[in-house]
Parts: C-alpha cells; sequence; structure tokens
C-alpha cells in the first residue's frame, strides 16, 4: 500500500521476525465430560425440571451497594437473596443443520470444534424450555436490562444470556459491557445519495476493542474461564486474525489473566490493529502468508497443543455475534427492518445476524426475517461467485490485496453458515471494487461519519441495490459497520492525499497556505465562491 505524505506514523507494520408478534414494521458420544453447575438467578443451574420459573430482571430501586461490594458480589448477594431459580435452560454444540435433539451431540464444556464426519459444530438451545416464555416475555426482560450496571447485564450480550450460554455461572463471565452500539440514522447520507429516509448504520465497531469480534470474544472467553476452572487441559488461546478477531482474543484474555497467541499475516494489516494485541500482552506472530495460511497454521497447531481454537470455526462466538441482530430490534421497538447487509469474509457474521433474528422471529418476539445482504469485496469474492453460479458449485480463491483487509479471505471456514443464512432470508450477495469501497467511505464520511473499508464494501452493495431498483426509497434499511474508522486511519490519509493511483474521487485534502492574512482570504473566498457549501448529489 503507498505511504502517505500527509502524516508520517513513528513506527509501521511488522513484518516477519411465536406470541403476540409485533407490527409488520441422545446418544451422547463424548464420555467423562464435566457438568457445571450453579446456583445463579440467571439461569445458570441446568436440569430437566419442567417446573421453570420466568429469568428475572436486575433488582430495581435498591441502595447503593455497600462500600466494599463490587458488582459482582452484589450481584451474588442478590442471587443468594433470591434462592435457587431451577429453569432448565440448555445449549449444547450439535452438527451444523442438526436440531438439539440431535444423536451427535457435545456439552459446551467439551473441546471440539468439528462434527465427527468433519463438518461444522453449531450451539443449539433448548427451544421447548424457551418457549414456555412467550414473546411478549423475552421483549419485555431484554428491555428491561437495557443501560443498567447490574452484573452482568450492562453487556449487550449478556442481557441475553439465556440465549447465549445459559448454563454459565455470571461469576465465570469475562465482560466489557460490550455491545449495546449506537444505531445512526444516516439521514444526510440516506438523502442525499440514495433518494432514502429510512437508512441506519449499526456501528457495532463502537466497541472494546472497536470491532464487533467482541460479542463474540466475550462469550469464547468466558467459557474458556469456565474450562480452567474445571481444571481442563488449556494452557492459552490462540486464533488467526485479519486484525480485529487477535485485538478481541487479547484483550479479553487479558482481563482474564490468560494467555492469548495470534498469527497474524504480515503487512497485512492496519498499525492500529497490529499495537492491540501487543499492547494487550499477546504472543504476537507475524507470518509470511496470508489469512487463509495463518488459517490453516492455527488449525494444525490446535490439533497438537492444548490450545483454544478461537476463530469463527468454534462456533461459540456466533453466539455473541448474534446478539446484534437482537439489539437491531429492539431499537426499533421490536420492528423488522425490511433489509440487513453485511459485510462478509470469513462469513460467520452474516449467519450469527440470521440465528439472531430466526431466534426472534421462532420465540414470537417478531413475526419475521428481514432480508439479508452480504458484501464482499470484488479483490476477495468467493462467496459473490458462488451465488452468481446460482449455488452450483463453490470454489475458493486466492485472495488479492483490499483496503477491506478484514475480510481478505478466500477460503471462508463458514461457507456453508452463510448459504444456509442467505437462502432462507430471500437474501443477495454484492460486491465493491477497491475504487467504489474507497469512494463510499469517503461519501459517507463527508456526511458525518467517520466508517472503515468493510463498511464502504456493504455501502456499495447498498447503493447497487438502491439504483437497480431492488431496495426501494422507503425500505427500512440497516448496515453493519464492523469496525470503528479510526483503525484505519492510513488507508483514509492514502486516499485524501492522492497517494492511491487512480482514485480519489471525493479527496478533500488539505489546503497549504502562507501565514499571512491575505493568503487564508483568497482561499477562503475561493472556497465560498465554490459549489462545495451547495453540492446535494453525485
Amino acid at each position: 500500500m503507498v505511504s502517505s505524505s500527509l502524516f508520517n506514523p513513528s513506527f509501521s507494520t511488522l513484518t516477519p521476525k411465536p406470541t403476540n408478534p409485533t407490527t409488520n414494521r441422545k446418544n451422547r458420544l463424548a464420555p467423562n465430560v464435566i457438568a457445571c453447575t450453579s446456583s445463579t438467578y440467571d439461569s445458570s443451574s441446568p436440569t430437566t425440571s419442567t417446573n421453570s420459573h420466568p429469568p428475572t430482571a436486575p433488582p430495581a430501586n435498591h441502595s447503593r451497594r455497600n462500600a466494599e461490594e463490587n458488582i459482582k458480589d452484589e450481584a451474588r448477594r442478590h442471587r443468594s437473596a433470591s434462592g435457587s431459580d431451577s429453569r432448565g435452560f440448555t445449549a449444547r454444540y450439535v452438527p451444523f443443520n442438526a436440531g438439539f435433539d440431535s444423536a451427535e451431540w457435545y456439552s459446551l464444556d467439551d473441546i471440539v470444534y468439528r462434527s465427527r464426519s468433519g463438518g461444522l459444530l453449531d450451539v443449539q438451545h433448548d427451544m421447548e424450555a424457551l418457549s414456555r416464555f412467550d414473546g411478549a416475555y423475552w421483549r419485555s426482560l431484554f428491555d428491561s436490562r437495557v443501560g443498567k450496571t447490574a452484573w452482568p447485564y450492562g453487556s449487550g450480550v449478556w442481557s441475553k444470556k439465556e440465549w447465549v450460554l445459559p448454563e454459565i455461572d455470571p461469576d465465570d463471565i469475562v465482560s466489557a459491557f460490550e455491545g449495546n452500539s449506537n444505531l445512526f440514522w444516516a439521514e444526510r447520507f440516506g438523502k442525499q445519495y440514495l433518494s432514502m429516509n429510512d437508512l441506519w448504520v449499526k456501528h457495532c465497531g463502537i466497541s472494546h476493542t472497536g470491532s464487533f469480534k467482541d460479542l463474540g470474544m466475550t462469550v469464547l472467553v468466558s467459557q474458556v474461564q469456565l474450562l480452567c476452572k474445571l481444571n481442563r487441559t488449556v494452557v492459552g488461546v490462540g486464533c488467526a486474525s485479519t486484525g480485529d478477531t487477535s485485538a478481541a482474543l487479547s484483550a479479553y484474555c487479558a482481563a482474564a489473566g490468560i494467555p492469548s497467541i495470534v498469527f497474524l499475516p504480515a503487512n497485512k494489516i492496519s498499525t492500529a490493529q497490529l499495537v492491540q494485541p501487543i499492547a494487550n500482552g499477546a504472543l504476537v506472530l507475524s507470518i509470511d502468508t496470508d489469512f487463509d495460511g495463518c488459517m490453516k497454521l492455527i488449525r494444525e497447531i490446535t490439533s497438537e497443543l492444548p490450545i483454544y481454537l478461537a476463530n469463527s470455526l468454534n462456533s461459540l462466538r456466533l453466539e455473541g455475534q448474534k446478539t446484534a441482530a437482537i439489539e437491531i430490534l429492539q431499537q426499533f421497538d421490536w420492528e423488522v427492518p425490511d433489509w440487513v447487509i453485511v459485510p462478509g469474509g470469513n462469513l460467520g457474521n452474516i449467519y450469527a445476524f440470521y440465528k439472531g433474528f430466526k431466534l426472534c422471529r421462532d420465540l414470537g418476539l417478531v413475526d419475521r426475517i428481514p432480508r439479508l445482504v452480504c458484501a464482499q469485496a470484488a479483490n476477495a469474492n468467493p462467496l459473490y461467485r458462488y451465488y452468481k453460479s446460482g449455488w452450483k458449485e463453490f470454489k475458493a480463491v486466492t485472495a488479492k490485496s483490499t483496503f477491506a483487509s478484514a475480510i481478505q479471505i478466500g477460503d471462508p471456514v463458514s461457507i456453508d453458515r452463510a448459504v444456509f443464512a442467505l437462502r432462507n432470508s430471500e437474501g443477495i450477495v454484492e460486491e465493491a471494487s477497491e475504487e467504489e469501497l474507497m469512494d463510499a467511505m469517503a461519501q459517507a464520511d463527508s456526511t458525518g461519519m467517520f466508517i472503515c473499508p468493510h463498511t464502504g464494501v456493504a455501502l456499495t452493495a447498498l447503493i447497487k441495490l438502491r439504483r437497480s431498483g431492488v431496495i426501494g426509497p422507503t425500505d427500512r434499511t440497516v448496515v453493519v459497520s464492523t469496525a470503528h474508522g479510526l483503525k484505519f486511519t492510513q488507508s483514509k490519509t492514502d486516499y485524501h492525499s492522492g497517494a492511491i493511483p487512480g482514485m480519489g474521487r471525493f479527496a478533500n485534502p488539505p489546503v497549504t497556505v502562507n501565514p499571512d492574512f491575505g493568503s487564508v482570504m483568497d482561499v477562503l473566498r475561493g472556497f465560498l465562491k465554490s459549489d462545495r457549501l451547495n453540492k446535494k448529489s453525485l
């Protein structure tokens, strides 16, 4: 990537050394499993009893906790006062696309990533237990937890704990109160560039480490902390990453005091992404390969060493990521948007969104699922090619360099999950060229946002679908922004400085002016006479 003359960073990337729907808008295969039980009031006591009591909201109107208590102590005291509360909520691993009652299943306390046939696993919940409470009940419960600091419900993930890891004790949860991210009404961008009046951007990058990966990592690292308590052989947690996964993993492991190991492709992630795991104390391996090469290595390493795999091959992460979909519904007062557009690389996130929406529909919180769009960079577009072939044959590709570096993946692990989600939501796949995604990012920034290149990919998909008439002017549409723009300042700098050949249609470089009144006035007069102040459309 061409460096910019606007700024000179002091360091660079390392090289290798269903009730009341809302309105329209068992044969165990793995022996020796240790069961985790708890006496918490937050459905953390597994039981087969049908005498279940409703989950409860955090206590309200209580006095400030004792000075010697922290929020975990306070939560523990309230659970003790409320007595044992057994509701029988449970979840387990099953082969992907199998039901909760599948003959092949594994405890979440098992360290397993693939089914016996070598296929993906999925976390399935006991829907019979969850459906004892109607949609109105779940909506009310989740709404009652928003904005609270009661442990662990201040998190947007753990406020849906019964639907995530129902059996884990709150004391074992590792959380930075992630989630609850801003749903931004993109009024000016929608009006100026798309003639839309109901366009929204879900800023998942406004989070602890600056990306949506926090939503899944809080779940995975919490489970690892429980495994350590159960004396399972885990010496650390490892991942291959294009940047954001390693940042989230290293932060949550650091909070829990668990060693983390990250495999990064050399010279293919931003400096901001690289420095995060370094600062959080991870063992950072900068490897002269691409993400797919790093992923191959970490899978081989975790099969030989007791290092817990944190990539989305591990379906635990998707349980946290699905809560972003639930959050979108909650922020719309449980009305369903028409479209949700998600950038796609390794493709776990598009399935996670589908899973969250489907769970809300199946349990009666809403009456339908929005149509999903997966947006890929044209330089790393195996799903797009598969879609355009009519789902006839999937072929991995060698991903080329893209400014949307986090989705520079040619052989996605979750391809089957993504196809399932798209086919069951009348979904669409679109792509964005490098120029298109960078222009879309610049356009969005010019209307008050500050987005990442991956969100530029999603906005390009929206622009194309809007221009073709697939998405209408009044369709309520949500674009998922997966990371914070501050992680990608170098690409923005390069774009606006003209350092990228053939690119910069919407560039806004700084103007060099002599330090005197007349020179400044000349520039300002020229600016005031230009059409920049009144430009309304392309």
